[in-house]
């Protein structure tokens, strides 16, 4: 086993090569790393949150908001699915998650059902062949739809993942490195972006729905009935986006939603010179904003973001090219973060912030020191331990640590993975089960060494039957790892990650590093005794 086998020198020599070239852009100042050509690795490692500073938000989605919404809907698609079969009605409204109608001829009760059922709600999720809504029969023409409970569980379940995942497109298209995002219990989202120390930016870029829809103008709704409230049903009032614009009656149903959206982009008018967004539709989109157009030639449809109306153009003509322009009070930096909101996608439901914490560079960078002197305390301690403990092989294994740090840097480099201050303690934890195989090893030589064996004898079989006890504890290390990375999140996975990393980098420098420099030394030296006999 201790034969200078040509692959182990390869091994050795290839291993502490990467672990130099891609750890060395870490020490490097930035201007020396910009010079260097551009095959040299340039990447560092990602600092987290504590150890960088940066924002940590925390974020509950209103559900309850949601349901509100998705319940108004129902109303409209109950109206709209009566009307177009003209099916009298009246009483339709919502109350406690209810929706209630009563159809004027009982006679057409069970036509009415029939017709709800297909047109109202959708299927169930997780469940074959079922539906999200149910419809009753009261008697005398009466009806009431509602939402079954899995149904609620399931919409709130997806607008958390959904949420989620335009969190991270526009934290990205900020530029911010290697966001944490995760899920918090059931309804709450944790953001972490080290680096960004500007959590307001963050609150403008996250928190806003960005929701878009273009809805027609009810113009035959007066300004008195406005200001009274009176407007008839399927028709509600939005505020204008900017002081002085007059509340509109607008149609609850959207022509076309910003889900159709596939391109968003800041842009200046080519006569007025002012900042607007110009939008493009894909497909589908396209059709729909086309037609939708083509029949509406002369009204006026407003174009609403998040309940308030932006502004409220006349339709000269179809638009059938699917693609437009936003105008409106804006500067270049607002037009460019709503072209930003809507390129990322709307969230599914308002977010309302549960807690904001900013950590200053300075403390991150008090951390790092702190972190880098608990490293280099411990480090040093090992050390000191395992070449008063084994003399020249205690030095092999130092050696061998000195590798093993550099290959866990190296390869978290490349991989562009977040070290965090509980990283650093998994760092300092992989170090302390690399020697812990050192002295498995040590001491099994010793024993054999003790019962009568040669030197090369000793230090081979030492090697092989430790092999074992190695194995079973680091395998027992990388399965708690795995369950640390997989339940776990934000430190906790760092950790994880990084010890996960230095199993198997510890392994390989404890058995194949040391056994390459003891080889040699026996080659070389050729000795009668052990030097840890």
């Amino acid at each position: 086993m201790l034969t200078l086998s040509r692959w182990k020198v390869t091994a050795v020599i290839l291993s502490v090569i990467f672990g130099i070239v891609f750890s060395l852009p870490n020490m490097l100042p930035q201007r020396t790393l910009d010079a260097l050509p551009g095959w040299v690795p340039h990447q560092k490692l990602n600092l987290g949150l504590d150890l960088q500073g940066g924002s940590y938000l925390l974020y509950e989605v209103d559900t309850d908001a949601l349901r509100a919404e998705r319940l108004t809907n129902m109303v409209e698609d109950v109206r709209t699915a009566l009307r177009n079969e003209q099916i009298a009605f009246s009483e339709l409204g919502e109350s406690g998650g209810i929706v209630r109608v009563r159809i004027a001829d009982p006679a057409k009760a069970d036509e009415a059902v029939s017709l709800l059922r297909k047109h109202v709600g959708g299927p169930l999720q997780g469940a074959i062949g079922g539906r999200d809504t149910t419809i009753s029969d009261k008697g005398d023409g009466r009806l009431e739809l509602s939402f079954v409970a899995e149904a609620a569980k399931a919409d709130a379940a997806k607008a958390v993942e959904q949420s989620i995942e335009t969190i991270r497109r526009r934290i990205d298209s900020l530029g911010t490195k290697e966001p944490t995002i995760t899920r918090q219990g059931t309804d709450r989202i944790s953001i972490q972006a080290a680096g960004e120390s500007d959590p307001d930016r963050l609150r403008a870029v996250i928190g806003q729905t960005a929701k878009l829809t273009f809805q027609m103008v009810d113009d035959s709704v007066t300004p008195e009935e406005i200001a009274s409230g009176r407007v008839p049903p399927g028709v509600v009032v939005l505020p204008g986006a900017e002081p002085g614009m007059p509340p509109l009656a607008l149609a609850k149903r959207a022509l076309v939603t910003g889900e159709d959206l596939v391109d968003a982009s800041q842009q200046f008018d080519g006569q007025s010179g002012e900042a607007v967004v110009a939008f493009r539709f894909g497909g589908p989109g396209a059709r729909k904003f086309g037609d939708a157009t083509a029949r509406n030639i002369g009204k006026r449809f407003a174009i609403v973001l998040d309940n308030k109306y932006i502004s409220a153009p006349t339709i000269q003509s179809a638009i059938t090219g699917g693609s437009g322009q936003i105008t409106g009070s804006f500067t270049a930096e607002s037009a460019n973060n709503l072209a930003l909101l809507l390129r990322s996608g709307a969230l599914p439901a308002k977010l309302n912030l549960e807690e904001q914490r900013t950590v200053g560079a300075e403390l991150g960078a008090d951390a790092v020191r702190a972190g880098a002197i608990s490293l280099a305390v411990g480090a040093a301690a090992m050390f000191v331990f395992i070449i008063l403990a084994y003399g020249l092989f205690g030095v092999f294994a130092a050696i061998a640590l000195v590798v093993n740090v550099l290959l866990i840097i190296g390869i978290m480099s490349m991989t562009q993975a977040t070290l965090t201050f509980p990283g650093i303690a998994g760092l300092i934890l992989t170090l302390a089960v690399a020697v812990d195989a050192n002295v498995l090893i040590y001491e099994r030589m010793r024993d054999e060494a003790a019962a009568g064996r040669s030197p090369m004898s000793a230090a081979d079989t030492g090697f092989r039957r430790a092999m074992v006890s190695i194995m079973d504890a680091n395998i027992t290390s990388l399965i708690s790892a795995g369950i640390m990375f997989g339940f776990g999140s934000g430190p906790i996975k760092g950790f994880a990650w990084t010890l996960s990393i230095g199993v198997f980098t510890s392994v390989f420098t404890a058995i194949i590093i040391t056994q390459v420099l003891i080889g040699w030394w026996f080659k070389v030296t050729k000795p009668k005794k052990l030097p840890i006999a």
